[in-house]
């Protein structure tokens, strides 16, 4: 079997390098003994031929990322599974022993989600065992407990048969609320199905950042050997002690001492897609006496997503939300809500006006909300904001309407929001900012990421949820609904429109070209973008820009930024994903204060998004990916493979049978397969723009295509 595997991938036209790590490390799974229930799998990889699923699964050691790993879960070290999970584990041990001592009584929180593995995408052979399969969150967490206390270190988890969760935000709560060393997260949190990970966090309830974060992945690629435990000899030590339910309402306590006025009127339909948003979102609105509806068919805990379009549980998707809204247009309520499965990030829909229809927001816009009315309330005499770079320049703008310190520098990732708190409370000043950790009034980041209380330090959609409600309960005394609010920030600030464009590309080719397209774009930046000429390029790498000197290599990682401008009022910035194999496109166009919004919203809004599109095309082309504009536009939750399909394959296919008078549906639905759930909704932007491109001509194909 490893002799045709090695012929395998050799024959294979990935890179020398990428071919010799996929040989190495197939031949230890194959080699080893404490590989040897994988083998079966491996094997039918290479008795069927799946080259691009064995060498993508074995090239590399997952990365351990922004703080953890995250991936899809299966077989080899680049698969989320026990291996990998059980070397972050121990390497988080040793981090530990570092930084408190080999001595040290250690103690961490672990919190996991409501995942559970079953091959939705059916990567792997289902007649053959498969050691990864039907493995939930839970099991992976007493794994992890297993690691932990075979060296030494005690761990709080939910009790066996629990039905509850611990979110992310709670999970950061409870490490302050009980002294722990740290915690480990097992969620993907939005990921698709198959995936999960495992997130670490620090005894602040926030993530290292560099260079802490390149210490602790250090010693977490060191790991050869994975000292464990079952979980029942684990609990056997005594080490394991059950989360209490009183850690549980101290979170939610915080979150309701957040509540700035006496307003609940707001009606709130709430869903948490299937995750764990019911203990945090749905009990705090109930606590603080907002009426709220949970929306039935996304409430029972369901880590396959099933009642989710596209099964793609974020709340920055705004399909996502589209039963929540149709019962709140049912009932007559006037908000909805959604968090993501381990409830860190908020989606928000309110009316545009009293009675009328909703509207979705943006992270950007709903964060600028959040802002506005925790300013207008704020106790503080020297209030202190905070956002990442590419977030909106909105939300910068209001803080300074309100005489609130700005940080609005910092890299992607609320790791840093929280370490800019900790160094805040720690001294008092955090750059050219001072006050105390209790000015803090709001953080944020344009995924949809709020954080209203230093009592937690990583994002937290109950907060930001109460704070949406109250404003909006506030605003109905006046006839007048979030919409009105913002656009009343638009008037005030400038309309500033964000667009985001991701290009999501898998495996070691997709990696090599999303560094290819970094490389390029920084050697050569263009000269001019849909029209508008360059006028700057800032690189974040740079040591003599405002970040200063490269502190270690996760800081070079989280600083593989370029911002390019194109005048005063338009800025594109390019990055790569930190946890999804993507590049992110983030445009920003601004206005001018104090024009007509029924004019300005359009064309800030269409400048945006063109400069977007044609910005992807160009990266896209610099790795020599030749996609019309059309087809950028089927949805970024498909990689580009699909969005090349869909231009050479899909449409070409269906005009030539239409044509031949041959039947389509059936061709179509197997096309399309790949895409994922819903495929005609991924793609029903682009057949639409391709249609505007072709004329009248086009309607046959349309109505192939999306059945109108």
């Amino acid at each position: 079997m490893l002799e045709q595997a090695k012929l395998g991938i050799e024959g294979t036209s990935y890179r020398e390098d990428v071919k010799r790590r996929a040989i190495q490390h197939v031949t230890r799974w194959l080699t080893e003994p404490g590989f040897a229930a994988y083998h079966l799998q491996i094997g039918s990889m290479v008795t069927r031929g799946r080259w691009d699923l064995l060498v993508d699964s074995f090239y590399q050691v997952l990365p351990f990322g922004t703080g953890g790993r995250r991936g899809p879960v299966g077989v080899g070290p680049n698969r989320f599974n026990p291996w990998t999970l059980g070397a972050s584990v121990q390497g988080h041990v040793a981090w530990l022993r570092t930084k408190y001592g080999a001595n040290a009584n250690l103690h961490v929180v672990i919190a996991y989600d409501v995942r559970r593995y079953l091959d939705a995408g059916g990567m792997y052979d289902g007649a053959l065992p498969n050691p990864s399969f039907g493995l939930s969150s839970r099991d992976f967490a007493e794994f992890a407990t297993g690691v932990y206390v075979a060296n030494g270190v005690r761990v709080t988890l939910l009790p066996p048969g629990s039905t509850t969760y611990v979110s992310t935000p709670e999970l950061s709560f409870a490490i302050r609320k009980l002294g722990a060393s740290g915690g480990l997260n097992v969620s993907a949190s939005h990921n698709p199905p198959d995936d999960n990970g495992g997130k670490f966090y620090n005894a602040l309830g926030g993530q290292e950042v560099p260079p802490d974060d390149e210490t602790m992945a250090t010693l977490v690629d060191r790991v050869e050997h994975i000292a464990t435990l079952t979980y029942a000899n684990a609990r056997a030590t005594g080490r394991i002690s059950d989360y209490a339910p009183e850690v549980h309402q101290a979170y939610l306590r915080a979150n309701l001492d957040t509540l700035a006025t006496k307003r609940r009127s707001a009606r709130v339909v709430f869903t948490g897609l299937h995750g764990t948003g019911d203990t945090t979102v749905g009990e705090v609105l109930a606590a603080a006496g907002f009426p709220l509806l949970i929306e039935p068919t996304q409430a029972p805990h369901d880590g396959r997503f099933t009642e989710v379009p596209f099964r793609t549980p974020n709340p920055e998707v705004r399909q996502s939300m589209a039963r929540a809204v149709a019962l709140a247009e049912a009932e007559g309520y006037d908000l909805v809500m959604a968090c993501d499965p381990d409830a860190d990030r908020i989606g928000l829909c309110a009316r545009e006006s009293v009675g009328g229809p909703f509207r979705f927001f943006t992270g950007n816009e709903l964060g600028a909300l959040v802002a506005e009315f925790r300013l207008r309330h704020t106790r503080s005499r020297r209030p202190i904001v905070m956002k990442t770079e590419v977030t909106s320049e909105l939300f910068s703008r209001i803080g300074r309407h309100h005489g609130a310190q700005v940080v609005d520098h910092l890299m992607v990732g609320f790791k840093y929001i929280g370490d800019a708190l900790r160094e805040l409370e720690a001294t008092g000043r955090f750059g050219t900012i001072e006050g105390g950790i209790d000015d803090f009034v709001v953080g944020i980041e344009e995924s949809h990421g709020v954080l209203v209380t230093p009592a937690i330090r990583d994002k937290d959609a109950a907060g930001a949820a109460l704070a949406l409600a109250e404003y909006a309960s506030e605003l109905a005394e006046s006839g007048q609904t979030l919409t009105d609010a913002l656009r009343s920030l638009w008037i005030r600030e400038g309309y500033v429109h964000n667009e985001l464009v991701s290009t999501v590309m898998r495996g070691a080719t997709g990696r090599a070209r999303i560094e290819a397209i970094q490389a390029s774009i920084r050697a050569e930046a263009p000269a001019e973008i849909g029209g508008h000429a360059v006028t700057s390029v800032e690189d974040r790498l740079d040591p003599a820009g405002p970040l200063g000197p490269i502190r270690s290599g996760t800081d070079a990682a989280s600083r593989d930024v370029i911002v390019i401008r194109l005048g005063p009022n338009r800025r594109i910035i390019l990055r790569p994903s930190g946890t999804e194999p993507k590049n992110k496109i983030y445009v920003e166009c601004v206005g001018t204060p104090g024009a007509d919004l029924v004019t300005e919203v359009p064309r800030v809004a269409a400048e945006a998004r063109s400069l977007a599109l044609a910005f992807a095309q160009l990266s896209l082309g610099r790795v020599g990916l030749t996609l019309p504009l059309w087809a950028l536009q089927v949805s970024d939750l498909v990689a580009v493979e699909q969005k090349q399909h869909f231009a050479e394959v899909l449409i070409p296919g269906v005009q030539s049978r239409l044509a031949a008078r041959k039947p389509v549906s059936e061709w179509i639905d197997a096309e399309l397969r790949a895409y994922g759930k819903d495929p005609r909704g991924l793609i029903a932007d682009a057949v639409r723009a391709w249609a505007e491109v072709e004329g009248p001509g086009a309607a046959p194909v349309v109505a192939a295509l999306l059945g109108a």
